[in-house]
């Protein structure tokens, strides 16, 4: 049975393995263009960009995310409330203040992000901390700061940035091998042709089915520990109750970052077939708030 400290060191050997695999299909896609094109410099070129999208996305992942988002950073003076309610909530959760950044919509939702404890940030929109009350808000926040001592935040952050990077190769090896299929393909042969075809049309669809197969637990888990940080589960459940209730659309949410909110951004657009369920980055929040209610009996 997962616990939160076996979760932590699932979270840290995901990261790692997730790491490692792209970095590895990375690699095997510039190896297989190489011999299609017969240039050793793309797989040199491969090589070095494999390495460096590993430490952008180790070291710069929570930057990259709240730039993508348009989240600006706020001193405790500009929002004394909500730097009163995160200070609070550190404090029992025993983790360091992170830093705190508002996004300039009035959708209400928010995300976490960060390195480890001591590189975090939570971010929260305008409408959250304009439309719920203070004991939802305090729902929310200990949601985000659970994702934080949980370490999820690392491994939602970088998979941002890897998932992007395989899209930007893909699409960059597509042009090459249109732009230079006939000049070029027969110094590959047709099996390396074939596979090049392959991988592109396969590598994005990898990449996009790992940002998705983000365990959903992780949301139960991280509400679960919300609700024990502030004692009283129905205030998050009554936040992800007004949260779905509102149809807000927000402008800075992306494909690539939607699973880090703490409920999906796209309000509206959300499918409920069989399928689409399977593929869900958030689990039902009817579910998630007949959950926290249920710890309340």
């Amino acid at each position: 049975m997962a616990t939160l400290y076996t979760l932590v060191e699932s979270n840290k050997r995901k990261t790692q393995i997730l790491m490692i695999f792209l970095f590895a299909l990375i690699l095997s896609l510039g190896w297989i263009f190489s011999e299609i094109f017969n240039s050793k410099i793309i797989l040199y070129f491969s090589f070095f960009l494999a390495l460096f999208q590993n430490f952008l996305a180790f070291w710069y992942s929570d930057k990259i995310v709240l730039a993508l988002t348009k989240a600006k950073p706020i001193e405790k003076r500009d929002n004394p409330r909500l730097y009163r309610i995160v200070e609070n909530l550190c404090i029992t959760a025993g983790l360091p203040l992170p830093k705190i950044y508002i996004l300039e919509e009035q959708q209400p939702n928010a995300f976490a992000t960060g390195r480890d404890e001591k590189h975090a940030a939570i971010a929260v929109t305008k409408g959250l901390l304009e439309k719920l009350e203070k004991v939802e808000l305090e729902g929310v926040i200990a949601h985000e700061i659970s994702h934080i001592k949980n370490r999820d935040i690392l491994l939602q952050s970088v998979i941002i940035v890897l998932v992007g990077f395989i899209i930007i190769l893909t699409d960059i090896f597509w042009r090459m091998s249109f732009w230079g299929r006939r000049e070029k393909r027969k110094k590959g042969g047709e099996l390396f042709s074939f596979l090049g075809i392959l991988v592109i049309i396969l590598a994005p669809l990898v990449a996009k089915l790992i940002q998705l197969a983000i365990s959903r637990k992780r949301e139960f888990l991280a509400d679960a520990s919300g609700a024990l940080l502030t004692r009283y589960p129905e205030g998050l459940a009554s936040a992800l109750e007004k949260i779905a209730k509102d149809q807000t659309p927000m402008r800075a949410a992306s494909n690539s970052t939607a699973h880090l909110f703490i409920a999906n951004p796209f309000k509206g657009r959300e499918k409920t077939g069989w399928l689409a369920k399977l593929f869900m980055t958030h689990p039902p929040i009817e579910e998630r708030i007949r959950a926290l209610r249920q710890m309340s009996i």
